[in-house]
């Protein structure tokens, strides 16, 4: 099974976009993101995907989003931190902010961890549990996601490009 994993979009629904079109082509089969999501433009590319999220330390969580995301069939997460079953593996999904969050590394009964909030890509091995962030969409000189092949456990990192910016 193939996983598409980003975070740290924060508003950048543009970014989202491209790196939805990427999963698309690689045929991914589900989406995480990480967290730090920034309103429902980000949302919105999202909606008819196989999608988890988790809320990151800067995402509003306003009445008006939540009856949005009913809308649309997109699951709000309701523990933290979010775990999921995907390909036979069992995931935790954080933002990295959360309270117990550098325990949770090393604890947590898990084959994958998943995070963000640092803006910087990860891949490292914490006794069985593999951890992950895929890097972020805003505020980093390269811009990250990542796709994760269960069956394999290979992951790789995709640059998007912004060509609305330099920056």
């Amino acid at each position: 099974m193939l996983i598409g994993i980003l975070s740290d979009s924060h508003g950048r629904h543009h970014l989202v976009r491209r790196a939805v079109e990427l999963f698309q082509a690689a045929n991914v089969d589900h989406i995480i993101h990480c967290g730090d999501v920034g309103g429902m433009d980000v949302f919105n590319e999202l909606v008819g995907m196989p999608c988890t999220f988790v809320w990151g330390n800067t995402d509003p969580r306003d009445d008006g989003l939540t009856a949005f995301l009913d809308s649309v069939g997109i699951p709000r997460p309701v523990s933290i931190p979010t775990r999921i079953d995907l390909g036979g593996k069992r995931f935790a999904v954080y933002h990295g902010h959360e309270p117990g969050f550098d325990q949770a590394l090393e604890v947590l009964d898990v084959d994958y961890l998943l995070h963000g909030h640092l803006h910087v890509a990860r891949d490292e091995r914490i006794g069985l549990r593999r951890v992950i962030n895929p890097g972020a969409l805003h505020r980093t000189r390269m811009k990250t996601v990542a796709i994760l092949d269960t069956a394999t456990d290979e992951l790789t990192f995709h640059e998007i490009v912004d060509r609305q910016s330099h920056s």
